[in-house]
């Protein structure tokens, strides 16, 4: 028998460095998880992601029990990673503040390939590139 839904949450926390403070823990707590629980089984999950910050989903069952999936890390994350910057330009039309290359692209649309809404890395890499393109950062070839 399925057992029945009561919340579905969404959250983006440090991989592997995930802790019980906020903005975790009270998001966790309203929705009646076991806060360090979740946050040691997130920990496990996402050592190998280190560094980066991922999204999750927890789906809330009536027991109190939980599942969650992680995602990869966001798009601008990575691009910004890859371009060696802080953050992206403010007016992205008028001035760029870095580039990547097409091949790099691709190694990004590989990472993101299971969240992305693609067919094939032509489209993934046009995906990738629209972001690079909005904050202000340039894909070459």
């Amino acid at each position: 028998m399925a057992k029945n839904i009561i919340k579905k949450v969404k959250l983006r926390a440090p991989a592997g460095r995930a802790t019980p403070a906020p903005p975790l823990g009270p998001a966790l707590g309203q929705a009646g998880i076991n806060i360090g629980d979740f946050v040691t089984k997130f920990n496990a999950a996402t050592k190998d992601m280190a560094g980066d910050v991922v999204g999750v989903s927890i789906v809330v069952y009536e027991d109190r029990s939980y599942d969650f999936t992680v995602k990869t890390p966001p798009a601008s994350g990575l691009i910004l990673k890859v371009a060696g910057i802080e953050k992206g330009s403010g007016k992205n039309a008028s001035t760029k503040v870095g580039k990547i290359t097409r091949a790099q692209a691709l190694e990004i649309a590989k990472k993101k390939m299971k969240d992305l809404n693609s067919k094939d890395d032509e489209g993934a890499i046009a995906i990738i590139a629209g972001s690079a393109r909005s904050m202000g950062i340039e894909v070459v070839k």
